[in-house]
């Protein structure tokens, strides 16, 4: 055999155990190219994770409040307008109550002040006031951020300012202060819960007293409770069913001190518009219709609702 040919016969049985290796690992240096492109390519973005259905209006509530503080740079001005009416179980009562909140966050979502200002218009079998009621100043801490397991809680606390007329009926004529301990879950695609629990504290309040003069000065306390099931229809449409119960203190006419239960049902539905053009802003439209469920809620009435809420 010629030599030229047997040194390429034992040059391929060499080189075949090579051929039927794996590819040579690519080198830290050729890792951090692909890991590091160029200056002046733009990395792949993430696509960002889609909202569930039941997340995309969930702090858009009427009367119970949710445990989600305004997420970092964003603020939301809602209203809150309610006509009641009295008359099937008491005297001819109507009222209209409109309340103005504006939220904001205060470095993070940890933190948030807000404050209500209310407006009062109230007829009793005749007679007809009108005026403002006690501005609430609110601060809110996420304690708790929701995750797959934990649900989302955020206590308030309220400082309740005296800026309403007592004789309308309208305020008490003392610093009052309120807690109120919010804790809200998505229960998956489509349902939300939220739920409430708190309490007020009025001191050194007193009332005229039909023989004349008025009572000794004391202090009243009042506890709140609140539930509500929202079905999310589409990411835009709501279904909504809220609980109140309100326990207050009051004056009788002898100046002594009685306690009432006021329970309601509000069955209602809101509705949601995106507005990218305007710094991704929302607007969100609600109705309800408030039911009493005794003697001493109001029999019935409706209430709207309007939110915008955008970057700053």
């Amino acid at each position: 055999m010629k030599p030229r040919r047997t040194l390429l016969i034992l040059w391929s049985l060499c080189a075949l155990p090579l051929w039927a290796a794996e590819p040579i690992p690519a080198q830290p240096w050729e890792n951090a190219l692909k890991d590091n492109p160029r200056a002046d390519e733009k990395p792949a973005e993430k696509p960002e994770e889609k909202k569930r259905r039941a997340e995309v209006m969930q702090d858009n509530s009427f009367l119970v409040e949710e445990a989600y503080n305004q997420e970092p740079g964003v603020v939301q001005h809602s209203f809150l307008f309610s006509y009641a009416v009295n008359k099937l179980r008491g005297p001819d009562d109507r009222s209209f109550n409109a309340t103005f909140t504006q939220e904001w966050p205060v470095v993070s979502q940890r933190h948030q002040l807000s404050y209500s200002l209310p407006y009062n218009s109230v007829s009793t079998g005749g007679p007809h006031d009108d005026g403002v009621g006690d501005v609430f100043l609110n601060y809110r801490y996420q304690l708790l951020f929701e995750s797959d397991t934990q649900p989302a809680f955020a206590p308030r606390i309220s400082v309740i300012l005296p800026t309403g007329d007592k004789k309308k009926g309208f305020g008490n004529e003392t610093v009052g202060y309120q807690i109120n301990l919010p804790v809200s879950k998505v229960l998956s695609d489509r349902w939300t819960v939220h739920f409430n629990a708190g309490a007020t504290v009025l001191p050194r309040i007193n009332a005229a007293m039909d023989a004349g003069g008025f009572s000794k000065k004391r202090t009243l306390t009042g506890y709140n409770i609140g539930a509500s099931a929202i079905f999310a229809v589409t990411e835009h449409f709501n279904l909504m069913c809220e609980f109140i119960g309100n326990s207050n203190e009051q004056f009788n006419g002898s100046g002594r001190i009685t306690r009432s239960f006021a329970p309601i049902l509000s069955p209602g539905m809101r509705y949601g518009i995106d507005l990218p053009k305007t710094r991704d802003a929302q607007l969100v439209f609600g109705v309800g219709a408030p039911i009493g469920l005794n003697h001493t809620a109001p029999d019935y009435g409706v209430l709207g609702y309007i939110s915008f809420e955008h970057k700053f």
